[in-house]
């Protein structure tokens, strides 16, 4: 193999890790978003703000250890975790936070769609769950996988994104 076919064949292999990596931060994400918007019942004066916050920081915080998750592993490799991998880590776990953000944009809008926090909270839940499900389908996609096998893994995370919605009402109600 030449060197062209070999440097071809990794860049070829790191955009396909990419991708999934992209994915299942982002289907996560959106599943964290998702626990967060239904563990969010006791909110102060502010609630639609407060949920915003709430939505995004977790995200950040998840994303901070899952960075540091990989950087420990890789020192535990016994790499030396330089600026080019911790920025790598860094990007690679990035999804996590970018799936926070449509829930938090469905809170931030939802005043102006006319519902009231109850709403506001279910809205935010589908948004999430939603973005759950599209993000394993793309995931499936993009790996290559046939119809059937996208139509399962889009399948198995809107189950799972049920049971979410099943747990607010049975603890809420």
């Amino acid at each position: 193999m030449s060197r062209t076919d070999r440097g071809a064949e990794r860049r070829a292999h790191a955009a396909e890790h990419r991708a999934t990596a992209d994915s299942t931060g982002a289907v996560y994400g959106s599943m964290l978003a998702a626990s967060v918007v239904v563990g969010a019942g006791a909110l102060g004066s502010r609630p639609r703000v407060e949920l915003v916050l709430l939505l995004l920081l977790t995200g950040v915080v998840f994303w901070a250890g899952h960075v540091h998750a990989q950087l420990f592993g890789a020192r535990l490799a016994q790499r030396r975790p330089d600026r080019r991998v911790v920025a790598h880590a860094c990007r690679e776990e990035w999804p996590i936070v970018k799936a926070a953000v449509p829930p938090a944009v469905a809170v931030a809008v939802s005043p102006v769609l006319g519902l009231d926090l109850e709403g506001t909270l279910w809205f935010a839940l589908a948004v999430a769950v939603a973005g759950q499900v599209g993000w394993s389908a793309a995931a499936a996609r993009r790996a290559g996988a046939s119809w059937r096998l996208v139509t399962v893994s889009a399948s198995v995370n809107l189950v799972l994104g049920l049971l979410i919605i099943v747990f607010k009402l049975v603890v809420t109600h």
